[in-house]
Parts: C-alpha cells; structure tokens; sequence
C-alpha cells in the first residue's frame, strides 16, 4: 500500500485549470482498482492519495501521467506500508 501526498507548487488558478483532467486521471485509477481513497488536503495545499494492488515501478509510471505532475504543478511524495491492522470491511487493504 502507498500514502501518496501532492504538494501544490502553483497557484490556485493554474491548478483549477487543470483540475477537470486530473481528476479523468484519478477516475481511471480507481476504474483499475489501483486508488482506494484521495482528497484534497485542508487547507488546500495539495491532495493525498492511497493506493495499493501494484509495485512501486507502476505506480510511479501512473504517477507520471497524472496532468498535475506533466503541467509541473505539484510535487510527490510516496510512502509504501504494509497495514496490519484495519478496521472490519477493509481487509483488502492488508498485505
């Protein structure tokens, strides 16, 4: 599983610009089972996103297609984690 934090490094309006084609390219993430959740960080600095069923080299591959990151509008940060424990309902989670 990976915690994938988006730091915004424009402004708001370049970033509402691009946020129709972002999001398509979230939307297909979750089409692939690869996003299980993501949102916009409070205040609004950036977003964060988990992700699990891949191996670091595809997820950076998708990373990178994601219009935030072509435009050069947002920088990444990837943490991988193996969860332990969850909640009941989210045992998909665990490795």
């Amino acid at each position: 599983m990976f915690v994938i934090t988006l730091r915004y490094t424009a402004g708001l309006d370049q970033i509402d610009a691009a946020l129709q084609a972002h999001t398509e390219w979230v939307d297909g993430q979750y089409d692939d089972g690869v996003f299980v959740a993501s949102g916009a960080m409070t205040p609004r600095e950036g977003g964060v996103i988990l992700a699990t069923g891949l191996e670091r080299p595809e997820l950076e591959a998708r990373l990178a297609l994601d219009p935030f990151r072509q435009k050069g509008l947002a920088e990444y940060t990837v943490v991988e984690f193996t969860p332990r424990r969850v909640v009941p309902g989210l045992e998909r989670l665990q490795g």
